[in-house]
């Protein structure tokens, strides 16, 4: 199973989201240290909305997307961006 449809399994089951966007980025970062070519699932992007997040502060949506995902990052994810809202909040996507 791929590091992206990992990520999605656990996004769905800790938050069952109405939306949910996990994109791969790392070609974006292709030459920011040496020997990255950009390739592999080092950089994601995450585009959230779910209900459990409505009531929680940025940070603390944040720090539960973190958590949930620390044994990727300590297996090598590099970098998350993490857009999450709650149903009904603007978002820009």
């Amino acid at each position: 199973m791929s590091l992206q449809s990992r990520i999605e399994q656990k996004l769905l089951e800790a938050f069952q989201p109405e939306r949910l966007a996990v994109i791969n980025e790392s070609h974006l970062h292709a030459g920011h240290q040496p020997g990255f070519d950009g390739e592999g699932e080092t950089h994601f992007r995450i585009r959230i909305v779910s209900s459990a997040f409505s009531g929680m502060s940025r940070v603390a949506r944040h720090r539960a997307i973190n958590d949930l995902l620390k044994p990727e990052l300590d297996q090598g994810l590099h970098a998350l961006a993490v857009e999450p809202a709650a149903p009904g909040e603007p978002t820009s996507w």
